[in-house]
């Protein structure tokens, strides 16, 4: 019995460049199969043919990641703290805020990956295997190598397989390949540096047959299948913290350390200077570190994250994991697919050539609208009757039908070969109706398609008794039939040089050509290969392509004027991706191979990613190979694709984009995004609206930032002045919560700014917190302390009690960040124009909600016992407003003064 690992050495490598008999006899089979003892045997040796699965994290695990950051840290020891100080109201609203924070967190993490699963979905099929000579229906599972297995159109392809007999077969490798066409198969052996995509000799693992029949040898199972190379990279993945996570992450533990020295300094100086006590201290250091900490910023986060999904969802497309959606903001290259992303990944007839003139198709996909035209003024009735001709030979000699949009398919969608259907669509386009001229021409006989032929041909009679002979096949081999070309005249001697330049024009422009041609001299009832391969009459050579979809030549230049650049990597042929590329305006004058990236050295493949924009022949190893090299030269990487061979970049990529309707579920399940559209074109919606996340972001720091450093500096000014505290601890955490709440919230709900897709992307090297955003954390953070300090002092100098003036204090801090809210909608801009108007109810909304809030919280008898409050009088709401007042304007003074520091400010606005 042949051991695992000479099976191992003998078809790892290039089972597709053995002759099959030979290989048969590598792998110890026959033609009929194995017995089923030997499959038994080869099935505990090698295990079942399925992919490994990882294990989901448990919820517990999730749930602790969210506590281990450091502002939880710190809230907790100040609940630790408070609770040994006896001050269980303050510890209660520490730890109400550390709930809800890691409960947030826990459920938008909550989506556990399912790539792995997805992949293994395209796994899971019946198949008829041969084992003693007997056709036996088994899993798939249960393959091993040497098996034989049949294969007939619409299975599943259950293994990687060589095939050893054809008839015909053609499989759809579209989800591993990124070839758009189904490909035909045979027997015969094919080169050791043959790209996946050529492979004409295997099948794979996953993919389907569309056509034909045929007995496959079962070379490879499991994860040594293509299918499973892609499930082993993608599991080698590890899910890496965005940008903005980082951001955050740092700013919490630099934040930390400050929070540690100012509370150790204030400790030190009370007791120092004032022989405070212990306890008093740990209660003011524990005040400085609540008001120091943002408790709000991670719900603000998230709810501006959150609102940045609705919106995309709007727009067709869906964010799967929350995080991501700012990340969109920074995106500098996009890496797409070309087949179902640019393209529509419907194959249309664009051009036919007759013997004098050439014509563009216009139309997309499937659908029968479009017009035809010539490419000169000539509008002879000749072109009217080649057209008609051409037409009915392309209905006739055709097997597919069209159906039109229904309620489970807003497509157009086809029964049958793409490429029949494409011929089929063209003629509906020239006003034929499929179902008379069927009538009007009968079919009596046919010579369907072969590999071996490479033509199809269909016999018809009328009911005059005239015979027609329509043809169709590949150019070279239908002109050596022909002698005579459909003139304007009518027959006319063939130029044979004529239609090999036209021949070699289309195919230059990356399109498939297929010829039309017929013969009415025959009388015959049966149709055969001789009448078929002698005395035609060329009528016509179609060029089909996959076109380009409506609106994305308009979203690739979008993109260039956004500073994004636009890189097509795709499985399909070099000549056909940059034609496509040209087609859409791509900054694209050359096409790199997979096989040539094989071939270079990290750095020089490094070199390429940057300066090549197509890419052609790749396999999934050079699409995760590209997006590392881009990544390691800092950018931020979109990466687009439909198919399984997609997703172990989709998963690698800083923001992995899935298309919806025509994507696998592997596909969508290890992209961060998925369009539920499949149109390039809402990439840059997307984009736009991660930009517009970032923007809304940054207000919201800039907005609750300065409250942090105003509540802080409050009560650093009292105890090194030796004062009263201003504001409480219980205090500083309801100000923080309610106003994140209310007002801060209301930053989330702010539009795109008119430029947001003129300005270049946002540096991976940015720092979150600016120096134009420090600034204005500390103007803005040092002017609100000073209001606040200042009334409280005053209204204990009246003679009012500490339970009067810490209750005009903390609302005094409140309306100031009410009124503040109205400058952070504009971070350049005066808000003293039209503008403040436009789209300001959000704020005008939070702003009313926190004034009743205030006043609940102001005068509840409740609230005032569990916060030490007292009453206010009309007049000293008044006190308060004009004491906040002239901090707004002095903010709007601040933006004119340095507007050339905020322009040149990374920051947003």
């Amino acid at each position: 019995m042949t051991t695992p690992t000479e099976l191992a050495t003998t078809i790892a490598d290039a089972p597709y460049a053995c002759d099959s008999e030979a290989l048969i006899e590598l792998l110890a089979s026959t033609k009929v199969g194995l017995s089923k003892t030997e499959a038994a045997a080869r099935l505990a040796q090698f295990g079942p043919n399925t992919l490994p699965t990882a294990k989901p994290v448990p919820a517990w695990r999730r749930l602790l990641k969210q506590t281990q950051n450091m502002m939880i840290y710190v809230l907790a020891g100040s609940m630790l703290i408070s609770l040994g100080l006896q001050h269980f109201i303050d510890a209660g609203v520490i730890f109400a805020v550390i709930v809800t924070n890691t409960l947030v967190g826990f459920f938008q993490e909550g989506k556990a990956e399912n790539a792995l699963r997805a992949i293994m979905s395209m796994t899971k099929t019946q198949c008829l295997v041969m084992r003693d000579g007997e056709l036996l229906s088994l899993n798939g599972a249960q393959l091993v190598p040497g098996d034989v297995v049949m294969l007939q159109a619409g299975d599943k392809v259950p293994a990687d397989l060589r095939i050893i007999k054809s008839k015909d077969l053609y499989c759809d490798e579209s989800s591993l390949t990124g070839e758009s066409l189904p490909g035909a198969k045979s027997v015969v052996a094919v080169a050791a540096d043959t790209p996946l995509a050529e492979r004409s000799c295997m099948a794979y693992m996953g993919t389907l047959v569309s056509r034909g029949s045929a007995h496959g040898l079962v070379c490879l199972t499991g994860a040594k299948t293509e299918i499973g190379k892609v499930s082993t990279m993608v599991d080698k993945i590890t899910t890496e913290p965005t940008l903005l996570q980082n951001q955050i992450e740092q700013f919490a533990k630099r934040l930390t350390i400050v929070i540690i020295i100012a509370a150790v300094i204030t400790i030190a100086i009370g007791m120092g200077l004032y022989q405070y006590d212990i306890g008093t201290m740990f209660q003011a250091a524990i005040a400085i570190a609540v008001a120091a900490i943002p408790e709000g910023l991670p719900a603000v986060v998230t709810i501006v994250l959150a609102v940045g999904v609705q919106r995309m969802a709007s727009k067709n497309a869906l964010m799967r994991r929350l995080p991501s959606v700012e990340v969109l903001g920074s995106v500098d290259i996009i890496c797409t697919d070309k087949t179902g992303t640019l393209t529509a990944n419907a194959m249309t007839a664009r051009r036919i050539v007759s013997a004098h003139h050439n014509f563009h198709i216009h139309g997309e996909g499937y659908d029968p609208e479009g017009e035809i035209h010539s490419n000169d003024t000539d509008t002879s009735a000749q072109h009217g009757a080649f057209l008609n001709q051409a037409a009915i030979v392309a209905l006739l000699c055709n097997d597919s039908s069209i159906q039109p949009p229904n309620l489970d398919n807003t497509d157009w969608s086809v029964s049958g070969d793409p490429t029949e259907a494409a011929l089929l669509v063209f003629a509906l386009k020239h006003d034929l109706v499929k179902e008379q001229i069927q009538r009007e021409w009968p079919r009596v006989d046919e010579i369907p398609f072969s590999s071996d032929a490479r033509y199809m041909a269909t016999l018809h009679h009328n009911h005059d008794g005239q015979r027609l002979i329509a043809v169709k096949g590949a150019p070279d081999r239908i002109i050596e039939f022909c002698d005579q070309q459909f003139g304007p005249q009518g027959s006319e001697p063939l130029d044979s040089e004529y239609w090999q330049a036209q021949m070699d024009d289309l195919a230059s422009q990356g399109m498939r050509v297929l010829a039309l041609a017929y013969r009415d001299d025959i009388d015959s009832q049966s149709l055969n290969h001789q009448h078929v391969e002698q005395h035609l009459t060329l009528l016509a050579l179609i060029g089909l392509n996959d076109p380009p979809r409506a609106g994305v030549s308009e979203s690739i230049q979008q993109c260039y004027s956004a500073g994004i650049q636009i890189k097509m990597i795709t499985g399909d042929n070099p000549i056909t991706a940059l034609a496509i590329a040209k087609e859409l305006g791509m900054n694209a004058d050359e096409v790199m191979t997979g096989a040539e990236l094989d071939q270079q050295s990290p750095e020089q493949l490094a070199d390429s990613a940057e300066r090549c924009h197509v890419f052609a022949r790749t396999s999934p190893a050079n699409k995760l190979q590209l997006v590392n090299a881009l990544r390691a030269r800092n950018h931020t990487v979109a990466m687009t694709g439909d198919g399984v061979n997609d997703a172990p970049a989709l998963r690698q990529a800083d923001i992995g984009v899935a298309m919806g309707k025509k994507g696998t579920d592997a596909a969508r399940d290890a992209a961060d995004f998925v369009l539920t559209d499949d149109n390039f074109s809402t990439i840059t919606h997307a984009v736009a609206e991660g930009r517009s996340v970032y923007d809304n972001i940054v207000k919201a720091i800039i907005f609750i930032l300065p409250t942090s450093l105003a509540e802080s500096l409050v009560i650093l000014a009292a105890i090194l002045l030796g004062q009263l505290l201003p504001i409480t601890p219980a205090q500083v955490i309801w100000v923080n919560t309610i106003t994140a709440i209310t007002l801060a919230l209301t930053l989330a709900f702010e539009r795109a700014e008119n430029d947001i897709m003129l300005r270049p992307p946002r540096s991976s090297q940015q720092p979150l917190i600016t120096l134009a955003l420090l600034w204005r954390t500390a103007f803005v953070g040092v002017g609100a302390a000073a209001i606040i300090f200042a009334l409280f002092r005053y209204y204990l100098a009246q003679g009012a009690s500490v339970e009067m003036a810490r209750t005009v204090a903390v609302n005094a801090l409140v309306m100031i960040e009410a009124l503040y809210l109205l400058n952070c909608r504009f971070l350049r801009r005066s808000i003293f124009s039209l503008s403040l108007f436009k789209g300001a109810m959000p704020s005008l909304l939070g702003i009313l909600a926190v004034a009743i809030l205030q006043l609940g919280f102001s005068y509840w008898s409740v609230s005032q016992s569990i916060f030490d409050l007292a009453d206010l009088a009309l007049h000293d709401w008044l006190i308060i407003t004009l004491a906040a007042s002239p901090l707004i304007l002095l903010v709007e003074l601040e933006k004119v003064v340095l507007q050339h520091w905020y322009s040149a400010s990374p920051s947003p606005q």
